[in-house]
């Protein structure tokens, strides 16, 4: 809108009245004509708004003045017309004034090394200077207090005469040091903010250096990606063209599309300082957080480079079902003294992450501003679990909530769970692959009753938008939620905002909590080293007391002396009353205290008296070996281990997802092209099964999840998908006759 044009009435005299004229507002300036034409060869004149002033007179017209030297009188045929171009003058004007700025801080010239070096040597020595004050003020006043207090103790009043005198000389003493240190606040205060602005706009001219050499390094990937697909069509262009009888893109159907369903948890750290940057690769390159299937042919599929296309076979491959349908470990095993025990042994690993590099440039380029569903990314950029299995994880640290269960006070109980949701996020710190998509009615289930005292059973029950819903079981609570996001990919970075809302609640006591994720940002999507920030505010509310805990998620900043990751927190009660702070960082631990007492500060911010603080939740190491593995945590290397009796639409028996573990990624790659070409044919099948009974004049059901069904909220009051309860009886019985044919 700052950039505007159109006809407009202007006052030109007394005679003549309002004429029509062409006016043109662009760059800060507002310029006029008698018409179009007049724009070639000849203005009547010109005005800078970043000085001018801006009114209205009536519902029509308005003033343009410039200081008095120079005014607009103008009248727009409308009041609609008239607001039109006020909104674009006022933003011109600051634009300009901007623009201005800008340029008047240009022209002062950039201080150098030895000049920043001898201002910060001055700020040092009156830095010192105040301290020397600073030291005989605290030496006279204790001077000053003792003669004092001896004053007070004598009664002869000669001897008080000559102490009187004492205090005088003390008195002066300290008033001259106070002066000097008054002095030299304000020489200190005068000096720091004289070159403040200069130091600012130093840093400020590193950092935007900093984004050129980002800009020109992206730029200079491109061209290296062109010049090599050029020598590579010049060498085998045509061997190319005599044994290929189909569409190159024909061997690309295998690339997931990427939805709006993004898990907000990432699997990168953020970064240290600024190191030397360097062209993205396989290596390095963390897309974790895209989580969606294509699941129409309907998508479009970015085209890529010959470098990273994957020959996808026409045969099927052949299924191993020994593999496939993997059994169960032994579920008796000896034990240190030789005895049978019941305890299932978990696997310790899995097979390392083999290296296959990948051309990243080849599918990015054509990736920005487009919606995720539009994005297809190889099986390279994934790890051996799905996103119903990722979710799961969310459980590892769910001896929080058994604690929670235990407490009798319900803002202690508030804390633990407090320190359950920001637990989830701290598998985002090092993970570099995303999850597999859980297809249209994809299971997993995670019975870990005996050792972790939990049990969770989650489904995909919808695909456009996608959504999961999940329900899970702990000693003395209940927690479910249905999981879906929205996002945007906008080159460098990249933004996922969580929809659905978490329910959890304790049996005892029927507390009924609630809460809603953070936004996460995924930073230096194409160039410089990749990292992740959780940021936002959460509430979590009891709704059975009005208890409410507001965490703040701070957003990392370059320029910010805040410890990364940050989160705080305060409970406070129906009343709004403080009860618990929360303090620390989504990736390492967090600590809690009672609050005693609040008082009020001099800038009028609460000061909490607490408790001794305790830990309420502290992540586990990585185990041995976790760089090779995908670093994935203990849990998150079980959660994919075979298992006997699991629906059979359990992730675990995908084979795709499978065949990635076992380190067969061209396998894997060709296997998901022929599981994601059923899931379109289904798609197909079921869409023109309901346009027939729609012709028809008849109702065609909607597709109906397994073991979830809609009902309504009753917090929300929304519909959402909820466990319906048949599940386990489902798998204690072994009858799965209801579950559909999803795998190959």
């Amino acid at each position: 809108m700052s950039h505007y044009k159109g006809f407009l009435y202007k006052w030109t005299n007394y005679l003549k009245g309002y004429q029509k004229r062409w006016f043109v507002l662009q760059n800060g300036l507002l310029s006029y004509y008698r018409n179009q034409a007049e724009m070639a060869h000849t203005c009547r004149g010109t005005i800078n708004l970043a000085n001018a002033v801006i009114h209205t007179e009536d519902s029509c017209t308005f003033v343009i003045s410039n200081g008095g030297a120079q005014s607009f009188y103008l009248k727009a045929v409308s009041e609609v017309e008239r607001q039109k171009w006020l909104t674009a003058l006022e933003l011109a004007k600051s634009e300009a004034i901007r623009i201005q700025e800008v340029e008047s801080d240009e022209e002062e010239p950039q201080p150098d090394k030895n000049e920043l070096q001898k201002s910060l040597r001055t700020l040092n020595s009156k830095l010192e200077d105040l301290n020397t004050c600073n030291d005989l003020i605290a030496k006279h006043g204790s001077a000053l207090q003792k003669t004092l207090s001896e004053l007070e103790q004598l009664e002869s009043p000669t001897d008080a005469h000559n102490k009187v005198k004492a205090v005088n000389e003390r008195a002066t003493l300290f008033r001259i040091t106070s002066n000097a240190m008054i002095n030299a606040c304000s020489e200190f205060y005068d000096l720091a903010q004289t070159n403040g602005r200069r130091w600012q706009r130093m840093l400020q001219h590193e950092h935007d250096q900093r984004l050129k050499l980002e800009e020109m390094v992206e730029q200079l990937a491109k061209d290296q990606v062109s010049l090599e697909n050029k020598a590579r069509k010049s060498l085998h262009g045509g061997n190319n063209n005599h044994n290929s009888g189909s569409n190159p893109s024909d061997d690309e159907d295998f690339f997931d599309a990427l939805d709006h369903q993004v898990e907000d948890e990432f699997k990168v750290a953020l970064p240290p300082k600024p190191e030397k940057l360097h062209r993205r690769t396989d290596s390095d390159f963390s897309m974790e957080s895209f989580t969606n299937e294509v699941s129409s042919e309907s998508e479009s599929e970015i085209p890529i480079s010959e470098a990273c296309v994957f020959t996808a076979k026409t045969n099927s491959p052949k299924r191993n079902q020994d593999k496939l349908k993997v059994r169960q470990l032994t579920s008796e095993s000896l034990n240190a003294s030789g005895e049978t025990s019941n305890k299932r042994v978990r696997r310790k690993k899995i097979p390392d992450r083999p290296n296959y590099s990948l051309n990243l440039w080849s599918i990015m380029k054509n990736c920005i501003g487009k919606e995720l569903s539009k994005i297809p990314m190889p099986v390279n950029f994934s790890e051996p679990l799905s996103m119903l299995q990722r979710i799961t994880e969310e459980f590892e640290y769910a001896d929080c909530l058994h604690k929670a269960a235990k407490c009798d006070d319900s803002a202690e109980q508030l804390a633990w769970v407090a320190a359950f949701t920001i637990s989830a996020f701290s598998t985002t710190l090092q993970r570099t692959g995303k999850p597999f998509n859980p297809l249209l009615g994809e299971t997993y289930e995670c019975d870990r009753t005996d050792d972790l005292g939990w049990r969770n059973i989650a489904e995909q029950v919808s695909h456009h938008p996608p959504a999961l819903a999940m329900h899970t079981e702990g000693k003395g609570w209940t927690c479910w939620q249905e999981f879906t996001m929205t996002s945007k990919f906008r080159g460098k970075y990249l933004q996922i905002i969580p929809l659905g809302i978490a329910h959890l609640v304790f049996h005892k006591s029927g507390n009924h909590y609630t809460w809603r994720k953070v936004t996460t940002t995924v930073h230096n999507i194409i160039v410089g080293k990749l990292w992740v920030d959780n940021h936002g505010e959460m509430d979590i509310t009891n709704h059975k007391n009005g208890d409410k805990c507001h965490l703040k998620y701070s957003a990392y900043s370059y320029f910010s002396r805040e410890t990364p990751r940050k989160v705080t927190g305060v409970i406070t009660d129906i009343t709004n009353k403080p009860r618990w702070v929360l303090t620390g960082t989504w990736d390492n631990q967090m600590e809690g205290a009672q609050i005693l007492h609040v008082e009020e500060s001099n800038k009028g911010k609460p000061v909490f008296e607490t408790g001794p603080h305790k830990v309420m939740w502290k992540c586990r190491p990585l185990p041995p070996g976790a760089d090779k593995c995908y670093n994935f945590t203990q849990l998150a290397i079980e959660l994919n281990e075979p298992e006997d009796g699991v629906a059979p639409t359990d992730s675990r028996l995908r084979p795709d997802q499978r065949l990635m573990e076992e380190g067969k990624w061209d396998e894997s790659n060709n296997c998901k092209l022929l599981i994601e070409e059923k899931q379109r044919a289904t798609r197909r099948k079921r869409e023109q099964e309901a346009e027939k009974a729609a012709n028809e004049g008849r109702d065609f059901p909607q597709y109906q999840a397994t073991w979830f069904k809609k009902d309504k909220d009753p917090i929300t009051g929304n519909l959402i998908h909820q466990f319906n309860g048949k599940y386990w009886d489902c798998k204690a019985k072994q009858n799965w006759s209801d579950c559909p044919h999803i795998f190959l």
